[in-house]
């Protein structure tokens, strides 16, 4: 009889330690891992969600920028922290989706060793030239260039596996071209030395990019997303030229924890992700960003990780960049 009423209490005990915690949770402030540097668009969407996030929950979100091995360094920096709630990774289409497939020895596992939350933001990559380097105002005139001068051009991402890498390597197998890839530690210097002349083009996400089209240094001459962009309304879409159509490649984020995290506590952070990204100050920070909002379910969000995974797969064997 005492062996049963003890063996009842500890199963009870096992049980309220989650709801416990879940009731007390945050008593302190959490950490919003960037796997990259700043400047970027991940670093610039986490710095919007902490502020909104932070608000909604009482308690400051620091972020924190942990650069290196696209994106692999900080992921498994998360990966070992306490499955507690207090330690979130801000999830991209590479760390997440591709480079399940482009490394052989990747350290951590895009789908075991974290708890999904929700998706946040989608960004539209924008095909931008530096005009010093490459004189070009149009898709065909880039892909007649470059065929013109073969590997006589080259272009920036912010490492290997980004969504940069990805998107321009996508582009490269539909347009037949060979374009040299240089990775940075980061998009910010990608983009510093592009608009020194060093490199000669990108695809990358708008975000990072707007200062320089307002600022005359860089030259947008596609989009590739679906539609034409807002903050871009004269800039077509890759997709409207001849060879090239139904070309879309766009940047997904979302918000992770460590796999183990107490389901009430990743519930909680769900509701009030997507109550952020219902805000109108959200919205409008969003919209001056060129973001589009981004939310769902952890359940939702775990099966489009699979699903990015299994989409990226094949163009990343067609175009061999797997890393050792």
């Amino acid at each position: 009889m005492f062996k049963q009423v003890l063996t009842s209490a500890i199963v009870c005990a096992a049980f309220a330690a989650p709801l416990h915690a879940a009731d007390n949770y945050p008593s302190r402030p959490i950490t919003l891992v960037v796997p990259f540097t700043p400047g970027g668009s991940t670093d610039i969407i986490a710095r919007v969600m902490s502020k909104q996030l932070g608000a909604a929950l009482g308690q400051p979100i620091v972020v924190e920028n942990k650069p290196g091995a696209g994106g692999i360094v900080g992921t498994q920096y998360a990966k070992s922290q306490p499955a507690d709630g207090y330690t979130l990774i801000m999830g991209a289409i590479g760390t997440f989706g591709a480079n399940a497939t482009l490394y052989r020895r990747l350290p951590y596992d895009p789908v075991k060793d974290f708890a999904p939350i929700s998706l946040v933001a989608g960004v539209p990559n924008v095909l931008a030239v530096n005009p010093a380097k490459l004189d070009v105002r149009t898709v065909d005139e880039l892909i007649k260039a470059v065929r013109a001068k073969p590997n006589g051009y080259d272009y920036a991402s912010g490492g290997n596996g980004s969504a940069a890498h990805l998107a321009t390597e996508y582009f490269k197998l539909k347009a037949n071209i060979q374009i040299q890839h240089v990775p940075y530690k980061g998009t910010a210097p990608a983009l510093n030395d592009l608009v020194g002349g060093v490199t000669s083009l990108v695809l990358t996400g708008y975000p990072p990019l707007s200062p320089f089209f307002q600022a005359g240094r860089l030259r947008p001459i596609a989009v590739a997303t679906a539609k034409r962009l807002p903050q871009l309304p004269d800039v077509p879409t890759i997709s409207e030229t001849k060879g090239l159509e139904g070309f879309e490649a766009s940047q997904w984020y979302g918000l992770l924890t460590i796999a183990g995290t107490p389901k009430p506590i990743v519930d909680r952070l769900n509701k009030e992700i997507v109550a952020a990204l219902k805000n109108p100050e959200t919205l409008e920070q969003f919209r001056k960003e060129g973001l589009e909002p981004m939310y769902n379910t952890p359940e939702e969000f775990a099966q489009y990780i699979k699903d990015q995974i299994q989409l990226w797969r094949p163009v990343i064997q067609k175009a061999n960049i797997i890393i050792d």
